[in-house]
């Protein structure tokens, strides 16, 4: 990784922490909604469990969920290397992130812990980013098209 972009990756990375809180505590604002008793649910129910207090489970979300906002604005970088190509740049965001973001997820019961739960996680990340790689594909293709076109004009 070039000094500019490791440079990058630290500032986004830090940035990212942030906006990683922020969706977090939103998600959960929308679940305590969900849940529709008129209490604030701020981490589930099993997680407390495991963290011995609710306190202490919150300080532990909001530490992964500052964590996750960094892995992700951090990986951003990798969209820029421009010596690569987009099926290298997916694959290699998608294994990034799902390599971060799995043990996060699945500690912090954003997920069930099952194989049923595990498969469609997995399943999320594959078309989510099969759908990322399609419709870059298909921008690129169309630019490469208006570029000729202007060219050949």
């Amino acid at each position: 990784m070039k000094k500019n972009l490791k440079k990058q990756f630290i500032l986004r990375f830090l940035i990212g922490m942030p906006i990683g809180l922020l969706i977090c505590y939103f998600i959960t604002l929308f679940f305590s909604i969900a849940v529709g008793d008129g209490n604030f649910h701020p981490v589930q129910p099993e997680l407390t469990n495991l963290c011995k207090s609710q306190l202490n489970a919150v300080i532990v979300q909001t530490i992964a969920g500052m964590i996750y906002g960094g892995i992700w604005g951090g990986a951003s970088v990798i969209w820029e290397v421009e010596s690569w190509n987009l099926t290298r740049q997916t694959v290699t965001h998608l294994i990034v992130i799902s390599i971060s973001s799995f043990p996060i997820a699945y500690v912090m019961r954003w997920m069930p812990r099952n194989i049923y739960g595990i498969l469609i996680y997995c399943a999320i990340f594959f078309f989510i980013y099969f759908g990322i790689w399609l419709g870059t594909y298909c921008k690129i293709k169309t630019q490469i098209k208006q570029i000729n076109n202007k060219i050949n004009s």
